[in-house]
């Protein structure tokens, strides 16, 4: 069984190791780099929030651009492989990943661009995104493991090569076409920067990817490049899979990680809808991507794990944004539904969600509001709880094929429990619950269990966490209910979050 992710944040002094959360083989992990390295006072709260939900971990950017010097050319005497060099500022880092440890939550760190422009292997254009140097990123990497290897042992490599915020340029133009240059230029940062990273924190993990899912056909250097094409371009392969020897693929070497990581952001989409564009994978097209990297894999053209870290995933909604978010109780659903779905797949690590509180709106005047950040939270921008954060801790799925009398129920009981999940069920007509089973998580927390359904029947969980210091005597806890009753076009249903 595995278990799954929730990003979190934090700020204190860094050296001494923090207790390490409890392992766990499906993570449950979190992400909120404006609170986490901006908002460091209220992360002190949040971080403690994020342990009593059972985060596993926590994903926390180190920003090259923020901590390497400033400037067009590289400073005289600047050690980039020493992260004790004085002209380094790794402070708030090192503040963020100390608030993490010392809640008792594991910290993972995408060591990412852009650079300062000297950084750039072109630095007349003042843009450090564009064409970074292999060299300069792969001491930066170095500089990062060295400094956090007692207290960090996964570090993703880049955020999102396939988008112009973060890599350029996405496109070169040949004549009339445009081809691929951000996976040629990502796969020299990855082969660079892996060996560094290994040779500073042997037994760390890497992982490479953390793509974005989707992307657009080009027509400019900066179209976000879409996914799958990425992939491709990363392996030096065409669109089956053959290899390709000429061009920017020439003298290729494969990239080596332990691992890839994926942003499968489904925007409006549930989380086992279909995106028609079969260059693109959010969610729902899961198996599309497993496939792709299958193929790479087989090929040699992509040396990493069979397993992928969904390590940023989340749904917009309205309120507070009706033009790009889903319902609340859409979002209670779907979060829900991913998390099995995810599990259930037997290749998910972890499943990250993306912001514990919304970001903060945009006026524009004459009282009008843009939402142009993410809205994507667990919570509101003032702090107070959506109707998705009750169902977090014992997310709640009935895995019921269309025409099938049975079905798979599946739980996660969060933070640590004790004793077993007491599943009940309440028959048509019927005002109360009835036990019908008792079973015994896995050291994970996740449960299940294959029964026949009963027609228009409720069901539900009960399961009692661990004592803590702060709850000696924990109160027992329900999940959300499933009405058979309700209709659900999906085979996921979904436990309802309760009422406020």
């Amino acid at each position: 069984m595995r278990r799954m992710l929730v990003a979190a944040v934090a700020a204190c002094a860094l050296l001494a190791a923090a207790p390490s959360a409890h392992a766990a083989t499906f993570e449950f992990g979190m992400e909120d780099e404006g609170l986490v390295l901006s908002n460091q006072l209220l992360a002190l709260k949040a971080v403690d929030d994020w342990h009593a939900l059972g985060v596993d971990v926590v994903r926390i950017h180190a920003r090259w651009w923020e901590i390497a010097p400033q400037g067009t050319k590289k400073p005289a005497g600047f050690n980039a492989n020493n992260p004790n060099d004085p002209q380094y500022r790794f402070a708030n880092l090192d503040n963020a990943v100390a608030i993490v440890r010392n809640a008792g939550i594991n910290v993972m760190l995408t060591i990412t661009g852009p650079g300062p422009v000297w950084t750039s292997t072109e630095p007349s254009k003042n843009e450090g995104r564009w064409k970074p140097s292999p060299t300069e990123y792969a001491s930066f990497a170095r500089a990062v493991a060295t400094r956090y290897k007692a207290q960090v042992s996964r570090y993703l490599l880049w955020n999102e090569p396939n988008q112009k915020g973060w890599l350029q340029p996405q496109w070169q133009k040949s004549g009339k076409t445009w081809t691929p240059v951000s996976p040629h230029i990502y796969r020299g940062l990855v082969n660079a920067a892996v060996p560094a990273v290994k040779a500073a924190d042997p037994g760390s993990e890497t992982v490479i990817g953390e793509l974005a899912p989707v992307g657009n056909r080009a027509i400019s250097a900066l179209t976000p490049m879409e996914p799958l094409p990425f992939l491709r371009s990363l392996g030096c392969v065409d669109d089956k899979y053959k290899n390709v020897k000429t061009g920017l693929c020439k003298g290729f070497k494969a990239p080596t990680a332990t691992s890839l990581g994926y942003h499968p952001h489904p925007q409006q989409r549930a989380p086992d809808a279909i995106n028609k564009d079969l260059d693109q994978a959010q969610f729902g097209d899961l198996p599309r991507l497993f496939t792709a990297i299958d193929k790479l894999r087989a090929h040699k053209r992509l040396k990493v794990g069979k397993n992928i870290h969904l390590t940023e995933f989340g749904y917009e909604t309205s309120p507070p944004d009706a033009a790009s978010g889903i319902s609340l109780a859409l979002q209670s659903r779907y979060v829900q539904q991913a998390a099995y779905i995810a599990w259930a797949s037997k290749r998910v690590i972890g499943l990250s969600q993306y912001q514990w509180d919304d970001e903060p709106v945009e006026n524009q005047g004459s009282g009008t509001k843009r939402y142009a950040n993410w809205q994507t939270g667990l919570r509101f921008n003032d702090s107070k709880p959506k109707p998705v954060l009750s169902v977090m801790p014992s997310p709640f799925i009935i895995d019921q094929a269309p025409g099938a009398k049975t079905g798979l129920l599946w739980g996660m009981v969060r933070p640590d429990f004790q004793g077993q999940v007491v599943i009940e069920l309440r028959a048509k007509g019927s005002s109360e619950f009835k036990e019908l089973a008792r079973i015994s998580p896995a050291s994970d927390g996740v449960w299940s269990k294959k029964v026949t359904l009963t027609a228009g029947a409720a069901y539900r969980y009960r399961w009692t966490p661990k004592p803590t210091i702060f709850q000696p005597t924990p109160v027992e806890r329900t999940s959300g209910i499933v009405d058979l009753n309700k209709k659900e076009k999906s085979r996921y249903k979904a436990g309802l979050a309760p009422t406020p």
